[in-house]
């Protein structure tokens, strides 16, 4: 489960105040402004894709008609890469994504694009030939394609079409069919099954040997996952089902195997790994040695990961690291794994916060690269010297900035201003592009050159935001910290209404996610629907509580085994701490939530004993039961291990305790979250003779958005808080 973006308007950039704004300005801000994302902040750079020699970079035109290609040094446009206007039979308009293969003499480009799940896609591919500027078809065969991926050295692509691997050769015109078995929630090549993609962030299990002559690939099988119906109501008389694969929490996973085909004589044989039967290998990779792949290996319990080299031509798999956490590993840290000459760069979290380390090729260590109590949060890579690039929350949790720091241990801050900054490097990392923001300044978009950290120019401030902002009445947020029931500190933030009179009693609402290495408390630009519940009188204020993430391995990790027990104690704690302020009135005080939010919401609510007076919980889960397999067991185990943790994490067995007015919302088409989870705690609800109001948005997925159907759900919750708080 995934942290669901919730913040109507974002953004990243400058130091503009939004002090003034409060006191110059005299409209209050709309709901439908902010639903239509009228404070939305503009980034730039977009699409941005660095090229091989890291002076260049490509990007699609404004009018999705050609890519081209830019200097970094001056932002010129050096060359037309691609035109839909000049290319020889191109029979399409728009260019809607593409990539280039590393010799640069093809492009694959994408004219439609269509969304499966989070973040899977069909694609519409043609194949274009650069030096003879023609356009064609990438398969000769009808139907839409997924993960294409070009070999290294850029004659062959590699694709999937209804779950069976392809590979086009471009020299000798040909497509060569690699497996047969693909079907429809049973067997899958190369792409990954629904949990894969939405747990592990992987829609792609293949890989090429960097010298381009094997192709390695994971088979999954998941005949014996259980399948989820959901009706589709659409507009026929009689509703169509949708059916998928879904494993859920203790229940048969897919079954996974990892293949390796050789392109000379185009055989294909499994890797005898010796993994548990229920293991994940939740991704794989090529190094940088010839034949070499990397294969990345979890146990069920997501505690002990294991690295394995297998050699292409013996395929024999060599263990050559571990890394076993009491209890377990973090997948993104498994995601950052980067491969260079020397080995290999690591996250871990082995001295209790989470930093780089290096490895050798063997797997021995080599140095840990950064040290403190404080996390990385994010690793960029390694330049030809030694010296990696970094993001972190060094200065404080609510905060991230940039950093290098070289093989002698002499650590540059790169980023220049306090809040949220993010980094995004060229190959050769002598650009970057940082977007900063914070809390009262609209993101800010400007590109540097490294050596001398030298600003080269500003490609989006923001300006005219900013003037908008100027014309609105509205407070600025204020971080806070709170107590919790063990003492310890809560970071928040508090957003009061313009106009605000410290001798009057306002009501409360808490906005909060609480989910796992989440935070909804930094200092980053967000306006959304807060503002407009302030501009009506409301203080809105969010806390992350225990679990929520900089805050190194032990404060992120101790909800393990309880999911939501902590977490709602410390929404009530806090809730109880603000009562206790002499302009809020302890009586109204409300909390909303959506995805693991709503849960909490529901927790707090059933265990807060008349905290709150209201809550609003959007997509939640009601008992991890119902949720799938591998997020529910990295944080909890499976029911057969911690049944007495799934009883305590449950909003089923506590709902007669719930105290307050409720609102319900969930999207009938829910593929992360189901129904079935709304379901179960209404009838929870009616036996215990509990009211309650549901809203059900009709064929909408977790998101619950189209259309018009954001205004109406938040003027929903608008006004079930003017009624009850």
């Amino acid at each position: 489960m995934k942290k669901l973006f919730i913040a109507l308007v974002t953004g990243v950039l400058g130091m503009a105040g939004l002090t003034a704004y409060a006191q110059n300005g005299a409209q209050p801000v709309q709901l439908k402004e902010i639903t239509d994302g009228k404070f939305y902040a503009q980034g730039a750079g977009y699409g941005m894709m660095s090229m091989p020699d890291g002076e260049h970079y490509t990007q699609i035109s404004n009018d999705h008609t050609a890519i081209l290609k830019y200097s970094y040094a001056t932002g010129k446009a050096v060359d037309t890469l691609f035109s839909v206007k000049t290319a020889h039979d191109c029979d399409f308009k728009y260019v809607r994504g593409y990539e280039i293969s590393p010799n640069g003499h093809h492009i694959l480009i994408y004219s439609e694009m269509q969304p499966i799940y989070r973040r899977s896609r069909l694609l519409k591919a043609y194949h274009y030939d650069v030096r003879r500027n023609r356009v064609e078809p990438l398969s000769d065969k009808p139907g839409m394609v997924m993960i294409p991926t070009f070999s290294p050295d850029g004659r062959m692509v590699a694709f999937v079409r209804d779950n069976n691997l392809f590979i086009r050769k471009f020299d000798f015109n040909t497509e060569v069919q690699i497996t047969e078995d693909g079907k429809q929630n049973h067997i899958l090549n190369g792409v990954t099954d629904w949990v894969y993609e939405e747990e592990f962030a992987v829609t792609s299990l293949l890989a090429w040997s960097s010298n381009s002559e094997f192709l390695s690939y994971v088979r999954s099988d998941e005949s014996h996952v259980k399948q989820y119906d959901m009706p589709m109501y659409g507009k026929e008389i009689y509703p169509s089902n949708y059916s998928y694969k879904y494993p859920k929490a203790g229940e048969d996973n897919s079954t996974v195997s990892l293949w390796v085909y050789n392109v000379g004589d185009r055989s294909k044989k499994q890797v005898g790994l010796e993994l548990p039967k229920d293991a994940y290998i939740p991704r794989i990779a090529a190094t940088t040695r010839n034949n070499e792949f990397a294969i990345f290996t979890l146990n069920r319990r997501q505690n002990d990961f294991r690295l394995f080299s297998v050699d292409a031509k013996t395929l024999i798999p060599k263990m050559i690291f571990e890394d076993k956490e009491e209890q377990y590993v973090e997948n993104d840290n498994l995601n950052t794994v980067q491969f260079n000459e020397k080995g290999f760069l690591y996250l871990s979290e082995k001295d209790g916060y989470r930093h780089i380390y290096q490895y050798g090729h063997n797997g021995n260590m080599l140095r840990q690269i950064t040290q403190g109590a404080w996390d990385v949060t994010d690793l960029y890579g390694m330049d030809d010297k030694g010296t990696v690039y970094y993001q972190s929350a060094e200065e404080s949790p609510l905060q991230r900035a940039v950093y290098t720091i070289n093989t002698q241990g002499k650590k540059i801050k790169l980023s220049t201003q306090k809040g949220t900054n993010n980094a995004v490097f060229s190959t050769n990392f002598r650009y970057y592009l940082n977007a900063y923001n914070n809390i009262n300044t609209p993101t800010v978009t400007s590109l540097y050159a490294t050596q001398g950290n030298k600003q080269l120019r500003i490609l989006e401030d923001n300006a005219k935001l900013n003037g908008e902002l100027a014309s609105y009445r509205f407070n600025r947020k204020e971080f806070i910290t709170l107590k919790n029931d063990r003492e310890q500190d809560m970071n928040a933030w508090i957003l009061k209404p313009a106009g605000f009179d410290p001798n009057k009693k306002y009501p409360v609402l808490m906005l909060q996610y609480s989910g796992p290495n989440s935070q909804e408390v930094l200092d980053r630009y967000e306006f959304g629907w807060e503002y407009h519940l302030a501009a009506k009188g409301v203080i809105v204020v969010s806390v992350d509580g225990r679990g929520t993430g900089a805050r190194g391995e032990e404060w992120r990790k101790c909800t393990y085994m309880q999911l939501g027990v902590l977490e709602s104690q410390d929404q009530i704690a806090a809730a109880r701490a603000l009562g206790k302020l002499p302009y809020v009135d302890a009586g109204r005080i409300g909390i909303w939530g959506w995805s693991f939010g709503g849960y909490n919401t529901l927790m707090s609510l059933c265990h807060g004993n008349g905290t709150f007076k209201l809550g609003i919980a959007v997509a939640a889960v009601t008992d991890w039961h119902f949720y799938d397999s591998i997020y529910t067991e990295r944080f909890m185990r499976t029911p057969q291990e911690n049944p007495d943790g799934y009883k305590k994490a449950s909003v089923l067995p506590v709902a007669g305790n719930l105290k307050g007015k409720l609102l319900l919302v969930h999207g009938s088409a829910d593929d992360n979250v189901h129904l079935q989870n709304m379901m179960a705690v209404s009838e929870q609800f009616v036996q215990n003779n509990i009211p309650f109001d549901m809203a059900i948005y009709t064929d909408k997925n977790h998101g619950i958005y189209g259309g018009n159907t954001r205004y109406h759900l938040f003027n929903r919750f608008v006004e079930f808080i003017a009624e009850n708080l």
